[in-house]
C-alpha cells in the first residue's frame, strides 16, 4: 500500500497523550496521507506542542507511540532508577507488556543499589535489602511480593506478559518510588 503524504498544515483537533513526553495535548497541525484513488485521510501524524515530536494514527485511531503508563515520579536522583521506569512506562505504550513487566523486575535492584546495596547480589537479596532497610512501608511488602512473584514468572517461565499485569505492576513501581524518591525531597523542602 503506497501512501501520499502532504504537508503539514491544519488538521481536525485531536486529544491525547503524547507518548514521547507523557503531556496530555491537543492538537490541530501535523501531516495527513491518502491512499492514491481511494479518497479520505488514512493515516495522520500530530505534532506535539509540548515536545515537538510526531504521533502516528491509522484510520482507525490506533496511535503510535501509544501514550506513557503510570504516573510521573518527580526527583528521582538516580539517573538508571529514573530510566527503567520511563522505559517500563514506554514498554507499555508500544504493547511492549512482557518487557515493561520485566522492567518493573530490575527496577527493585536498581533501587536496592540506589539506596547502597551492594551490586551483584541476587534478585531475591536486593528485594530483602529493601525490606530490611524500611524502604518499603510495613503494609506494603505485599506489593513487592506481587512485583517480584509476577515478574519471575515473566523472567523464567514461558509465558507472556498481559496489560493488565504490565499496568499493575508499573502502578506498584510507581507508589514505590514516590514513596522513596519523591515525598522525602518533597518534605526535606518543606522544611525551614
Amino acid at each position: 500500500m503506497t501512501l501520499q503524504w502532504h504537508q503539514i498544515q491544519q488538521l481536525s483537533s485531536r486529544s491525547y497523550i503524547c507518548g514521547h513526553c507523557g503531556e496530555s495535548v491537543s492538537s490541530d497541525r501535523g501531516y495527513f496521507a491518502v491512499i492514491p484513488g481511494m479518497g479520505g485521510v488514512s493515516r495522520s501524524i500530530y505534532i506535539c506542542h509540548s515536545c515537538m515530536h510526531p504521533t502516528s494514527f491509522s484510520e482507525s485511531g490506533r496511535q503510535v507511540p501509544g501514550p506513557l503508563y503510570g504516573q510521573k515520579v518527580q526527583d528521582i536522583d538516580d539517573v538508571n532508577v529514573k530510566a527503567l521506569y520511563e522505559e517500563a512506562r514506554r514498554c507499555y505504550g508500544s504493547n511492549g507488556f512482557t518487557a515493561a513487566v520485566l522492567c518493573c523486575r530490575k527496577l527493585l535492584m536498581h533501587i536496592a543499589v540506589a539506596k547502597k546495596a551492594a551490586p551483584g547480589l541476587r534478585f531475591i537479596e536486593y528485594v530483602q535489602y529493601l525490606v530490611d532497610h524500611h524502604y518499603v512501608p510495613p503494609d506494603a511488602k505485599e506489593w513487592v511480593d506481587h512485583i517480584r512473584s509476577t515478574s519471575n514468572e515473566a523472567n523464567h517461565e514461558i509465558v507472556v506478559s498481559t496489560k493488565e499485569q504490565a499496568a499493575e505492576l508499573i502502578d506498584l513501581v510507581g507508589v514505590l518510588l514516590k514513596v522513596i524518591f519523591e515525598f522525602p525531597k518533597m518534605m526535606r523542602a518543606k522544611k525551614p
